[in-house]
């Protein structure tokens, strides 16, 4: 009998990562990314008010870009025309430009290596999870995931395990997107964007993209499968992102009908999703489908542990893989992979590999989620 594995893992990025995206900063980080998405939907507008000048010069203070064109976690991109005007007095500097035509420019987050030993982990995550099929999430482009899987992920005779390796760039300018590694004999047949999706809103939905795939398993059968990342409750006002994963799980669940009408029948949904099987904004998703969530099947193999992220803990239940009904009557096991996984304080609440001594080393905050799956 064929069986697939299909899994999902948050690697946070392969090789860089933001500054303010790290160890620490990633709580203390908030008021920086929050800055520097700001400055840059800012410097997008036809016409710099009074009002959007002072707002530019709050972000550029928060950074610590009112001195000079770099930072400790920012960059300045000046191409061509004239944006600021310099004093030695940081408060006296000024927004020049009138708006978006007079000037080229925008600003970049600085980033840092990942650890050596995080990337050896977050390969041998993959490698020992052995999915057929995975959804890598936050990767921060094909080239990237490429050359991980070229590098980390061999076949015993040294050859890559990943034939096929795909990653659509998103809507996130930090360098997180989500994508999709098979097998050989698992091909990657077709792939649809969702990046530009916008609802009754008139707004942008997914902050990353909702990348569509069609994968031929080996045993014939046609898998859609549909790779997210919502929004998270980290950044920003909690109001609006609550608001804005509920918008992505509607779309999501959305997308999911239309393929069911289209006939498809062997659909997964899976990633990231920033928040717990009980909560509102996701209820259009985990309620309003028949979507079901590996987790809950009597073939799922527990560990005590309900949640995916850090911990383990119920209210850290944020990572999904979500079985269309012709799937999840096939489930033939399924459980989370933690090894990879700084457990507490000190490492100690669950086994983990034991080259990793200190959280530094950790392969990812997050576990891999997996789903075996009988195609015959």
């Amino acid at each position: 009998m064929a069986t697939v594995r299909i899994a999902g893992l948050n690697v946070e990025n392969l090789f860089e990562r933001p500054k303010a995206m790290a160890g620490q900063m990633k709580v203390t980080g908030n008021r920086v990314l929050n800055a520097h998405a700001r400055l840059n939907s800012l410097i997008g507008e036809e016409e710099y008010t009074e009002t959007i000048k002072a707002e530019m010069l709050d972000c550029l203070a928060t950074l610590g870009l009112l001195r000079s064109d770099a930072a400790r976690f920012a960059v300045l991109r000046r191409i061509r025309g004239l944006f600021l005007k310099r004093t030695k007095t940081p408060a006296r500097t000024e927004v020049v430009a009138a708006g978006r035509a007079e000037w080229i420019g925008w600003v970049d987050l600085v980033k840092e290596r990942v650890d050596e030993l995080a990337m050896t982990h977050t390969g041998r995550v993959i490698q020992d999870v052995n999915a057929d099929i995975i959804a890598v999430i936050e990767a921060e482009s094909r080239i990237a995931l490429k050359h991980f899987a070229d590098a980390a992920l061999l076949t015993v005779s040294g050859r890559p395990a990943y034939q096929h390796v795909m990653v659509i760039d998103g809507n996130d300018d930090r360098g997180i997107d989500v994508g999709l590694m098979t097998k050989r004999p698992h091909p990657i047949l077709g792939i649809r964007s969702h990046v530009d999706d916008v609802d009754s809103t008139g707004r942008q939905i997914f902050g990353r993209d909702c990348p569509e795939y069609v994968v031929q398993a080996s045993s014939g059968t046609r898998i859609v499968l549909l790779v997210n990342h919502f929004k998270s409750k980290g950044y920003g006002e909690q109001a609006d992102n609550d608001n804005l994963r509920r918008r992505q799980a509607v779309r999501v669940a959305n997308l999911y009908r239309d393929l069911v009408a289209a006939g498809e029948t062997s659909i997964v949904i899976l990633g990231d999703l920033n928040d717990t099987p009980d909560s509102t904004p996701l209820r259009p998703l985990l309620a309003g489908t028949d979507l079901k969530d590996i987790t809950t099947h009597p073939k799922f193999v527990s560990d005590g542990r309900l949640g995916t992220y850090a911990n383990g803990t119920p209210s850290q239940k944020i990572d999904y893989l979500l079985l269309s009904p012709a799937l999840y009557a096939r489930v033939a096991n399924g459980a989370i992979f933690r090894k990879g996984v700084w457990g507490g304080k000190n490492g100690t609440l669950f086994p983990h590999y034991d080259t990793m001594t200190s959280a530094a080393h950790a392969g990812s905050d997050h576990a891999a989620i997996y789903a075996d799956i009988n195609l015959d």
